[in-house]
């Protein structure tokens, strides 16, 4: 069972969201908070897998909600849910380490499918949301020369197969792609991926891309 926990200062927001989530199977909704500052509570209380934020809301916002959250239950998966998708906000979720991001207008299967596939460990970008980041990583400005040298160590620390599916990852590829494409097993690819975040210090997937994208190795 995916337990799940809602954040969000609209209650009408909330209302449709558990709807949404209640009908599925496998899924339970395990509390809601009204605003940021009573997320970490919420998730101390009601020990979900998987928190639902909203970015704009009073006081405490999602993004440094998250950060609060990911902090204390680093085991928690958050995805982040938003009427707006100004660059500014995805980028921002990235570094907080939130697992996926959403925009509150994508339909309800691909919140559902959002859900399971954060639950089992993978990372997600709203398919709109995905080409603002590419887009916005291909138009930045060369990183300073400390930074470039400290992604350059980073990436050299990775074996030959990991560099591989790191950039097939930046790709888009599933597990099972990745796995065809290179002639592996699932398992063997998961277990590169696991090592590739721990390498980079990294939490998520998605901040994996988007190492992928600022180091060079993907996009080019």
């Amino acid at each position: 069972m995916i337990r799940v926990a809602l954040v969000d200062d609209e209650a009408m927001i909330r209302v449709g969201l558990r709807m949404v989530l209640s009908g599925e199977p496998g899924i339970e909704v395990v509390g809601e908070a009204a605003d940021g500052a009573g997320a970490v509570d919420l998730v101390t209380s009601a020990r979900p897998d998987v928190v639902l934020m909203d970015v704009r809301m009073p006081q405490v916002d999602g993004i440094e909600a998250a950060r609060r959250v990911l902090a204390a239950h680093p085991e928690v998966k958050v995805i982040v849910l938003t009427t707006f998708d100004e660059d500014e906000h995805v980028a921002a979720a990235l570094r907080a380490g939130v697992s996926g991001f959403l925009l509150k207008v994508s339909p309800p299967e691909q919140l559902i499918e959002a859900v399971r596939t954060v639950a089992a460990g993978h990372g997600l970008l709203d398919p709109a949301v995905t080409l603002r980041v590419i887009a916005a990583f291909a138009a930045a400005p060369s990183p300073s020369a400390p930074a470039a040298a400290a992604d350059a160590a980073l990436l050299a620390g990775l074996t030959p197969r990991e560099r591989d599916v790191l950039r097939m990852l930046a790709e888009g590829l599933t597990n099972a792609e990745i796995a065809a494409r290179l002639y592996l097993g699932e398992a063997t690819v998961k277990t590169h991926l696991s090592r590739v975040l721990m390498k980079l210090g990294l939490r998520t997937r998605v901040q994996a891309v988007v190492f992928a994208y600022r180091s060079g190795l993907a996009g080019g």
